[in-house]
């Protein structure tokens, strides 16, 4: 596919979930809880000088709280428009997995590998991340021309939306180094 837009993805800054060891995907406890630690704060004001020098026009992030506090603060440092909220690039959905630890993300990295189309534990499979991902390229094409947009998202849904980029399917997201917590990479590699 080609862009009209130059991407840049951002996973939101360490996060209380994060530090607490905790799986947190629902939307009923995310959006509202566990927001950025004060080090996540930090990892984001790290990153201004990465987004100065990238000349970030937009700023869209997920509805969680850890990323719209990520993306505000991105926004207000440098003076742009508040950041949109995007709920398609909410956190990827871990099922029964939800609210326990972080532990099982192995477990469900390891199912994705598989590459079955199937989901155990009632988790979000790789291809409807991926379809909602890229349901916000494609609507952002539409409506933005030659700008440079920063999407705020979460670790899964981004690396997911990446395997389009790397001739990957999407169930083989793990192949791609890990995008740590307030790093920013662009969405295409020069």
């Amino acid at each position: 596919m080609t862009l009209s837009n130059q991407y840049y993805l951002m996973r939101h800054g360490q996060s209380e979930a994060n530090v607490a060891g905790i799986i947190v995907s629902a939307p009923k406890l995310g959006c509202t809880h566990f927001g950025l630690t004060c080090e996540g704060k930090k990892q984001v004001i790290n990153s201004l000088p990465t987004c100065k020098e990238l000349k970030i026009q937009s700023v869209y992030c997920s509805d969680f709280l850890r990323t719209k506090q990520t993306a505000q603060l991105l926004t207000d440092n440098l003076s742009l428009s508040e950041p949109v909220i995007e709920p398609l690039l909410r956190e990827r959905f871990f099922g029964e997995w939800d609210g326990l630890s972080d532990r099982y993300y192995d477990t469900v990295w390891q199912h994705d590998a598989l590459g079955t189309s199937g989901s155990t534990h009632r988790v979000e499979t790789t291809d409807q991340v991926f379809k909602r991902a890229m349901l916000v390229i494609a609507r952002l094409e539409e409506t933005h021309r030659n700008e440079n947009i920063l999407l705020v998202a979460h670790g899964d849904v981004l690396q997911i939306l990446r395997t389009a980029w790397f001739k990957l399917a999407p169930y083989q997201h793990r192949q791609l180094p890990n995008i740590n917590t307030g790093e920013v990479i662009p969405l295409i590699h020069a």
